[in-house]
């Protein structure tokens, strides 16, 4: 079974739903960074801030390198990745990262975007509708 690293936004209340709903075309898919819930990048920024630690020191700390390599192992592990958008830096990083490694990275839009940019053409392909998604990934089981 092909898996799935599915990218989003943690304040995205779709993100289980969806994960399930391509679960249910035959993929195993990892979505589990999203249990943390909405706030957790505010609390961790907290934290280090009380912590008397700037950015680039948070980044270096415990915290900050454990949910990073939490995430990178499995995006290593996953066959392709589907970014939901809307979706933020890291999503658009993780999807660069993907692409990079050489695996397919599609995307989800909940419409047509307001702003259009070119970039997207980077990704295996950009989708409008979960019907028009699914149909993609019955092609690359």
């Amino acid at each position: 079974m092909k898996s799935i690293y599915l990218i989003g936004s943690l304040r995205n209340k779709n993100i289980p739903k969806i994960a399930n709903e391509i679960a249910a075309q035959g993929f195993e898919v990892f979505s589990d960074w999203f249990a943390p819930g909405p706030a957790a990048d505010s609390y961790w920024k907290k934290h280090a801030i009380a912590r008397g630690q700037n950015y680039a020191e948070a980044l270096k700390g415990w915290a900050g390198k454990h949910v990073f390599e939490f995430d990178r192992f499995h995006i290593d592990r996953c066959d392709m990745a589907i970014m939901v958008m809307k979706a933020g830096k890291s999503a658009h990083l993780e999807l660069g990262y993907i692409l990079g490694k050489g695996k397919k990275g599609f995307i989800l839009f909940e419409s047509e975007p307001a702003r259009w940019d070119v970039m997207y053409q980077f990704a295996s392909g950009i989708f409008f509708s979960k019907k028009d998604l699914f149909k993609q990934l019955k092609k690359e089981k």
